[in-house]
């Protein structure tokens, strides 16, 4: 599943090619599994719109979109948030009109661009959904949470920090990549009690964590399965993993063999001389 950086990197394409464009029709594959909302809700809400801002919020793309305040053609208020989760394999593409429509498409918007915006997904575990309040995801912003309200998160918890790392409502965008990641460059064991981090390592991981998203972020994230950007194209941040999917293999930092054990139901990475 896309996690943060594959997230924000889909967002920020995908609002470079289509801020400030008008919805001219919505077209929707009536899929159930796919809406959150119902379709015909979603295509009355967004034609005639105008995309203001494409963002990430959590694993969540938002488009915030604006109609004209009657009577007042210049004056536009937000008005109504696209969602678009990615789940498993949703890829979110600006595409033009000639380009062939992808199989497994279940949304194409038709921008006054001159360009689409379709959603594709395979399995359909990605979910589309229009909303009126804004939307703020299920827990904290890991990029721009303080440290003290980082400490804070874990205090008395008996999780795995492995686990309570990938706990959405405590921190929202993190999934197992970065989690793997961060704990190894941190140098922290994955099962060991959140709870019981010092101070010190608690403040070293936000650290850790912080950079591998930016890290990664830079790269276009990682491209492990399906996912791609905006235009197609696949991340790179899978090319610096240290521990993640490199079972057996020599630690780049220490040349132990990397392990892989079962936490809190997820596949977990490590270096069992470098993560204490």
């Amino acid at each position: 599943m896309p996690e943060l950086p594959e997230v924000e990197t889909v967002a920020n394409g995908v609002h470079q090619r289509v801020q400030g464009q008008t919805i001219l029709s919505v077209w929707t594959s009536n899929k159930p599994q796919t809406f959150k909302s119902p379709p015909n809700e979603i295509a009355d809400v967004l034609t005639g719109s105008r995309i203001e801002q494409v963002r990430r919020v959590g694993k969540t793309i938002v488009a915030d979109v604006t109609r004209n305040t009657a009577g007042k053609p210049d004056k536009r208020t937000v008005d109504a948030q696209f969602l678009i989760h990615l789940g498993m394999t949703g890829r979110l593409l600006v595409s033009t009109p000639d380009t062939e429509v992808p199989p497994h498409t279940h949304a194409i918007l038709a921008l006054s661009g001159g360009k689409e915006l379709r959603f594709v997904d395979a399995r359909r575990f990605g979910r589309l959904s229009v909303v009126t309040e804004p939307y703020t995801g299920p827990g904290s912003e890991p990029l721009t949470i303080s440290n003290e309200d980082f400490i804070a998160l874990f205090r008395n918890r008996k999780t795995a920090i492995k686990a309570a790392l990938l706990n959405q409502s405590l921190l929202h965008g993190v999934g197992n990549i970065y989690a793997d990641e961060a704990l190894f460059h941190a140098g922290i064991h994955p099962r060991r009690q959140a709870g019981r981090l010092t101070r010190n390592e608690l403040t070293r991981l936000r650290t850790a964590l912080i950079k591998v998203l930016k890290q990664a972020i830079k790269l276009g994230g990682s491209s492990v399965s399906d996912y791609v950007d905006a235009e197609g194209v696949a991340g790179f941040f899978q090319l610096h993993h240290r521990v993640y999917s490199r079972t057996g293999q020599p630690c780049r930092t220490c040349s132990t063999p990397i392990e892989r054990i079962v936490v809190g139901g997820r596949s977990t990475h490590f270096c069992p001389e470098c993560q204490k």
